[in-house]
């Protein structure tokens, strides 16, 4: 197949193009070469140097395509407010002038760059009481170390229960909110083009080829650059936060198994898959694992307002609909990650 792929020389974009190139499709490269992600680098040969905003400008770059991998975002939390117009114009326009640009050239079929920070926080269970939905934690409840959301019935510490794709959303940062409204633009695409469009739903994505050290970086990155600085990795609130880990690899082939299907499916399909390990895993395993033999990592007590305490993903869906699951555990890839080679 003949596939546009957006943001092509980013982390999971360089991932996704040797997995296409291996299976012999034909690839379109375009990434706008933002310093922020790619430093001073031009990218690799045959890369359209171009901007996803300008692309009813693309003249014929679109023309034969049988469909549209759209990588290119701005990432990060989006910390300020200042930062709103940056988001919704690199991330929120572009996709618009993406989507028109393809109705033009007669192409139908996407596969988008979604994340689990559209879900806000994850599922919660009162083993008594039964599913809860707490709102955000309290500075006063994390200034005090109570960590965990409490059942507003009975005040117990809640568990985390998988969070599943018809969960609701609840974007808490700019980069949350330009996501969600990534999704939403699409299934509107889909319905008035009569076009076919799945949202991968990423969740902690880590590998090699993962920035070490911009807005653009992993936690577990972090972790790793301190460990090179000969300092100890600093792990906040008590280190128990559940997270998903995903190997940029499997991420990589979730998106070529999402491209077969979009090519099969009905007009109109619109949809969203978690793309996850199906292994939970606490940022203080993460932490111990990246270190090694390493400065062990220090569990800080800090916190962030408006980080969210748990989010584990239901691999379910995509398993089902799309034939995958992750060939990589955290366990295995976590350890090699330690001494994966970084973007310079």
């Amino acid at each position: 197949m003949k596939v546009l792929l957006t943001g092509s020389a980013g982390f999971i974009g360089s991932a996704i193009d040797r997995s296409l190139a291996t299976s012999g499709d034909e690839v379109v490269r375009v990434d706008l070469m933002l310093p922020a992600a790619h430093g001073v680098t031009r990218g690799p040969p045959g890369t359209h140097a171009l901007d996803v905003r300008d692309a009813g400008s693309w003249g014929d770059l679109l023309r034969g395509v049988d469909v549209v991998c759209h990588q290119a975002a701005l990432v990060g939390m989006g910390a300020h407010v200042a930062d709103l117009p940056s988001y919704a114009s690199h991330n929120d326009l572009a996709t618009a002038a993406l989507l028109a640009a393809m109705h033009e050239a007669g192409v139908d079929r996407l596969v988008l760059a979604s994340s689990m920070v559209v879900y806000g926080e994850g599922r919660y269970a009162c083993p008594t009481h039964g599913p809860q939905a707490p709102g955000p934690r309290t500075e006063r409840a994390l200034r005090a170390r109570r960590f965990d959301h409490a059942c507003p019935v009975c005040g117990e510490p809640l568990d985390w229960t998988p969070v599943d794709e018809d969960a609701r959303l609840d974007p808490r940062s700019v980069y949350a909110a330009s996501k969600v409204a990534q999704e939403h633009y699409v299934s509107a695409w889909t319905r008035q083009a009569g076009a076919a469009a799945l949202a991968l739903r990423y969740h902690n994505v880590y590998g090699p080829g993962m920035p070490p050290d911009t807005p653009y970086s992993g936690v577990a990155a972090m972790f790793r650059s301190s460990v090179e600085r000969g300092e100890a990795p600093r792990v906040f609130e008590d280190g128990g936060q559940m997270r998903d880990f995903v190997h940029v690899d499997d991420v990589a082939r979730a998106n070529v198994l999402a491209m077969t299907a979009v090519r099969g499916a009905a007009p109109g399909t619109s949809a969203a898959y978690n793309v996850c390990s199906g292994t939970p895993v606490s940022i203080r395993e993460v932490a111990v694992a990246v270190a090694g033999d390493g400065p062990q990592p220090v569990v800080t007590g800090d916190y962030r307002l408006g980080d969210v305490r748990h989010i584990v993903a239901s691999p379910a869906r995509a398993e089902r609909d799309l034939g995958f699951t992750s060939a990589i555990e955290p366990a295995e890839g976590l350890t090699a990650f330690r001494t994966d080679p970084l973007r310079a």
